[in-house]
């Protein structure tokens, strides 16, 4: 194919449904410890199925394995299992600790990187590092008993098991012949100072569907001959016919997919070949443990391996739709195919890595995106057939209620993007949307599907609630689908010159639904001021926002009202878009002004009960207490940054394209000055540059208070990015008294200190990369109406005036330095973990944490939430395209239009 054969296979993957997707990295990595296995009587998901009974115990909803790819359904999976013999099990999946394991909630304890991924998958490369001495499984569970929430968690490389460098690298690489034709190589080098031993299974299997859905056919894998190679056969009566060839004279082991019954439960097996019967042949040398009829559901080839001091050795497989009989030589042109694929992957990053990037900004972006790609997952749950596994069927009348009864309806079977498919292997609402975002970048057509699946009818509530995440469905994300939905319209617009109105106007009937839920739901007294719980913010709060108050009463949520008010202007923008192209939509783009009118002039009412304090020039929560007195909650938090966010442009041509709605705003605006001065200025003798109208909850004035808050390095402005705490706070915390009981919020830049919502994640001072991107989009938008005429100091009180582009740009190189070299060459997001700092096979590959240290941008939380952190790929791409002039003058479709790449900027 072509320098462009990436985009050739992503446009014949859309628009003539080649399968170029059906297969990819659609394993979770960790599926024990889920709520969908989870059939204890007190909803203990860790404890009910746990770690040690995965190598032994099938799974009812999914697989997990270590560097592993499937079908788009996950009925037939492939990964590798290895063993230093030493360890006493196969490593045949990551391991971590527990919630109630670990100081911190839980946490993978192992070292793997995603290293390039295409948006097919045509190409994929993993890394993954595998001690030589005995895996401490022993040793980090019982010392990370012995530290508190203030400790450091206690981590792999703590262990001591690295020195020496005794370790080996494994590599795992995928090519794609064809949609159906996958090479597997696997890469092992040892990268310590004596030659060592190494067994490599690369293993297939079969997802057990057979034991859970009466009347499914068993599927079979059975070893066939084949000239030049071993080979399997796979038959699977939806998959249909694969054949899997290993290279070289090497055992095949064959079990079957199920459950070791005796050892899990104490009773009987059904058949002497169990889940656990490779591990128990290699490492515990039961030799009747596997299959001599070489036939089953689990499959592994026994390489083993013995390799020298800085030398590699290398594995090749194949996964093919070709039998044996048409395939000749099954390795022949591999090494060729393996070499023109990684190729087509470097034309492909190169084409969307901007030439004013550095070759390290260059290195971030491709590891980002290739941490999106990897982090797809299959998610399998049909909710009601589980609620009636566990003899709670919800149609029936006094069913017994349990986690997620009133989301009877959903069936999930779609390979969704995850937060990160270790910590968190389950979709979650908001996440999505952030992930969504990010992955257009590299793919707006799986943008589009993902935002597409939470508004279709087996994910959405009937009441029109979207579904937050599996151990609560019912907890309530922040609304930002509208915003990523008019986004991805819009990048698809630059990209294509044409946007998906279809994709929209869905999106737009399904969210009207979700706003109506929002506004009768979360509205209490009809007053136009929003609660919804922790809303994300997991602990920023005094209290526990989504539990009772210990006062009684009820909050009046700053972010909630904020986020409502964006979902409002979202909806305004998608309605007048679509009114553009049909009239029908007029009425509802007038709708949504209303309900921001209206919202505002709650939000931003003067006075001791209002969310906003004129004298500290920032928004609060408000407690209102039973006896319907009020307090502002004075946290100074990102919860009070977040009505920046609420603000939209509008350019003259849109205006142009609906000449009634414009006519009947101008008009309610001027009847209702109430209104009209409760919103940032606007309309006829208030157009800012280039004509461009705002609809923004906050004025000039506020803004600039609240600027003045947000860049002061002592408070909100981190060398690396925009904490979600003020630092004001570790000298003054804000206390609260309850009947005697303190409720205290200090300002904590690294771990949380408390158990509220897990204990596994902080908003009291960390830096986190979603709210600091939508931060971003406010500057930029105010920007567009001010130009020039706003400056404010950066950082406040240096005496140095930015505009806001540049004040944009500021606190996105400020993000983006969390990853790359300093001038030590020195990665602020490693801390002083010396191993990654310093060492050569370590300091290149880039972590994308969940959030990060507010004072030295350490990482922190999930490992591998490349999620919604991978979108500083996208402002590498976005402040490497444009400067403040160009977008100036452009306005919003310079964010979205991309240049094409010469092909000269190097890639990494």
């Amino acid at each position: 194919m072509s320098n462009d054969a990436e985009r050739v296979r992503l446009e014949q993957a859309g628009g003539a449904k080649v399968p170029w997707k059906k297969w990819g990295p659609y394993l979770s990595e960790r599926q024990w410890g889920t709520v969908r296995e989870d059939y204890s009587q007190d909803g203990n998901a860790w404890d009910y199925f746990s770690h040690d009974q995965a190598r032994s115990r099938a799974y009812h909803w999914g697989e997990d394995g270590l560097a592993g790819i499937s079908d788009e359904k996950q009925l037939l999976c492939f990964s590798i299992a290895l063993w230093n013999g030493k360890d006493p099990i196969l490593k045949e999946r990551l391991f971590g600790l527990t919630n109630s394991e670990s100081n911190h909630g839980e946490d993978v304890k192992e070292y793997y990187f995603y290293l390039d991924s295409t948006p097919t998958h045509s190409y994929m490369k993993y890394l993954y590092k595998y001690p030589q001495a005995e895996f401490p499984y022993t040793d980090l569970i019982e010392t990370s008993k012995l530290r508190n929430r203030g400790d450091m968690e206690y981590e792999l490389l703590d262990t001591g098991i690295f020195n020496s460098d005794r370790y080996f690298d494994v590599f795992v690489e995928y090519a794609k012949r064809s949609p159906e034709d996958i090479l597997i190589q696997i890469s092992v080098c040892n990268r310590g100072p004596e030659t060592a031993s190494l067994q490599v299974l690369p293993t297939l299997w079969f997802r057990n569907t057979w034991t859970w859905w009466e009347g499914t056919p068993k599927p079979i894998l059975t070893q066939v001959p084949s000239e030049k190679s071993v080979a399997v056969a796979a038959s699977h009566s939806t998959l249909g016919e694969r054949w899997w060839y290993c290279e070289g004279d090497v055992p095949l082991l064959f079990t079957e997919n199920e459950t070791n019954n005796e050892r899990i439960f104490g009773t009987s097996n059904l058949s002497p070949w169990v889940k656990d019967g490779i591990d128990n042949y290699v490492v515990h040398g039961k030799k009747d443990a596997v299959n001599p009829a070489r036939s089953g559901t689990k499959a592994a080839a026994q390489y083993r391996l013995n390799v020298g001091p800085g030398q590699t050795a290398t594995i090749r497989l194949r996964l093919s739709d070709l039998a044996p009989g048409v395939v000749s030589d099954p390795f022949e042109s591999f090494d060729e195919t393996m070499e023109v694929r990684q190729s087509e992957a470097d034309d492909f990053y190169r084409g969307i890595t901007p030439e004013r990037a550095s070759d390290d900004e260059a290195l971030v972006l491709r590891q980002a995106m290739a941490g999106m790609l990897w982090s797809k997952q299959y998610f399998g749950f049909e909710v009601s057939k589980w609620l009636q596994e566990h003899g709670a069927d919800p149609l029936r009348r006094n069913a017994q209620q349990m986690r997620n009864s009133e989301w009877f309806h959903m069936v999930n079977d779609h390979v969704i993007s995850m937060p990160d498919k270790w910590e968190y292997p389950w979709f979650a609402a908001w996440d999505l949307a952030f992930q969504a975002i990010a992955l257009s970048v590299v793919d707006v057509d799986l943008a589009k599907e993902q935002l597409d699946l939470l508004l279709q009818e087996f994910f959405l509530h009937p009441t029109g609630q979207i579904p937050a995440y599996e151990w609560n469905f019912s907890d309530v994300n922040p609304p930002v689908h509208a915003w990523a939905s008019i986004f991805l319209y819009r990048r698809e617009q630059g990209l294509k010159g044409k946007g998906d109105l279809e994709f929209l106007k869905r999106s737009f009937a399904k969210l009207i639904v979700n706003f109506t839920w929002w506004v009768n739901r979360k509205d209490r007294f009809g007053k136009n001021l929003f609660e919804g719980g922790f809303l994300g913010l997991d602990n920023i709060g005094v209290f526990d926002r989504s539990a009772p108050l210990p006062t009684g009463g009820h909050l009046e949520q700053a972010d909630g009202t904020a986020w409502v008010s964006l979902f409002c202007q979202n909806m305004f923008e998608i309605s007048c878009e679509l009114a553009a192209h049909d009239p029908f939509f007029e009425d509802m783009a007038i709708k949504f002004a209303d309900h921001f009118l209206l919202i505002a002039h709650a939000m931003n009412q003067m006075g001791a009960s209002g969310m906003w304090d004129e004298e500290d020039g920032f928004y609060y929560d408000v407690l209102r207490l039973p006896d319907d007195s009020s307090t502002r909650l004075k946290v100074r938090s990102m919860v009070g940054l977040l009505p920046l966010c609420a603000t939209t442009i509008i350019e003259p041509s849109q205006r142009e394209r609906v000449p009634r709605v414009t006519k009947i705003l101008r008009e309610r605006l001027q009847r209702m000055p109430e209104l009209r001065d409760s919103i940032h200025p606007t309309g006829v003798g208030h157009l800012g540059y280039a004509e461009r109208g705002i609809v923004a909850l906050v004025n000039p004035q506020r803004l600039r208070r609240i600027l003045t808050c947000m860049l002061d390095e002592g408070e909100f402005l981190s060398p690396y990015g925009i904490r979600a705490l003020s630092r004001y706070h570790a000298e003054h915390p804000y206390l609260f008294n309850v009947n005697g009981q303190e409720y205290r919020v200090n300002y904590l830049p690294a771990e949380s200190d408390t158990g509220m919502f897990g204990g596994n994640s902080n908003w009291r001072g960390p830096v986190w990369m979603p709210v600091n991107v939508l931060l971003i989009r406010a500057l930029l938008s105010f920007y567009l109406y001010y130009g020039d005429s706003f400056k404010i100091e950066c950082p406040t009180g240096s005496g140095n005036l930015m505009n806001l582009f540049e004040v944009a740009r500021e606190i996105a190189n400020r993000l983006t330095r969390i990853f790359l070299r300093d001038t030590s060459g020195r990665r602020p997001v490693y801390g002083g973990t010396e191993k990654f700092q310093t060492d050569p096979q370590w300091k290149d590959y880039i972590l994308f944490y969940e959030y990060f240290h507010g004072d030295n941008g350490a990482g922190l939380g999930a490992s591998h939430q490349t999620g919604w952190t991978g979108l500083v790929g996208g402002l590498i791409d976005l402040f490497g395209r444009i400067d403040g002039a160009q977008y100036l003058n452009a306005g919003k479709a310079a964010v979205f239009a991309r240049q094409e790449s010469t092909g000269k900027k190097k890639v990494a």
